[in-house]
């Protein structure tokens, strides 16, 4: 299953990448967080990971990022595994009148029965949830609203 997602925050690019390239702002938009460990000596290079563990509803889960891009500010590659879904998220940003276009191409593989069913059955709640991540970026980075604020 593949999709894309854009959206224009109201910052320069640098400032942009500064907000999402630092591992301490992700609770401030990422729901359901609860916490990120680096697993590598380089953290933020090609080829290294972070585990990162989330809560949605009532359930925990946890899943490792593996960086397999890094050329900032034009683009930022990575994967996502956790049980039953590998998840390849391409992100692209572009400065456009003193903003910032991201654009994120997903692209989510699954193994198990039970996630290729809710797969097809539900594909909107994957591109949803993407563009909720993006929208809670946004109002993180331009206003400083933190998704922690109102839960």
């Amino acid at each position: 299953m593949k999709y894309t997602c854009e959206i224009t925050i109201d910052l320069p690019r640098d400032a942009f990448i500064e907000k999402l390239d630092n591992p301490d702002n992700m609770k401030h938009w990422q729901r359901g967080l609860l916490g990120y460990e680096h697993l590598s000596d380089k953290p933020g290079t090609e080829g290294s990971q972070m585990s990162l563990r989330y809560k949605m509803g009532k359930r925990e889960f946890e899943m490792v990022e593996t960086i397999l891009k890094r050329n900032l500010p034009d683009e930022f590659h990575m994967t996502y595994d956790t049980k039953g879904v590998h998840n390849i998220q391409k992100n692209y940003f572009k400065e456009v009148d003193g903003k910032t276009l991201w654009v994120s191409e997903s692209e989510f593989q699954f193994s198990g029965f039970g996630m290729k069913l809710m797969a097809f059955l539900m594909p909107g709640a994957f591109k949803k949830q993407s563009l909720k991540y993006l929208e809670d970026f946004k109002a993180f980075a331009e206003t400083g609203k933190s998704v922690l604020d109102n839960g």
